[in-house]
């Protein structure tokens, strides 16, 4: 919205409405993430973060968990592979 934002050439700006999860399903993962550094303490930056590593290694192994905060009803469904 800003006047003072450069757009490089070849990029085009796409305004999302303020709330859009459906848009972009990985706002639904956030909380899932979060779960790995709420409420605890950090001594560092590299700790949290190793924490956040962690909890997203753990979330890769189990794509179902993923699928439902993810998969909405009318997103395109893709083929089981074999």
């Amino acid at each position: 919205m800003s006047g003072r934002v450069e757009v490089p050439e070849g990029v085009r700006l796409v305004f999302l409405p303020p709330y859009s999860p459906e848009l972009q399903p990985v706002e639904r993962v956030w909380p899932l993430v979060n779960e790995a550094v709420a409420n605890r303490y950090f001594r560092d930056l590299e700790e949290m973060m190793e924490a956040v590593a962690e909890r997203c290694r753990v979330l890769a192994q189990d794509p179902e968990t993923l699928r439902r905060h993810t998969l909405f009803h009318w997103w395109p469904r893709t083929k089981e592979l074999a």
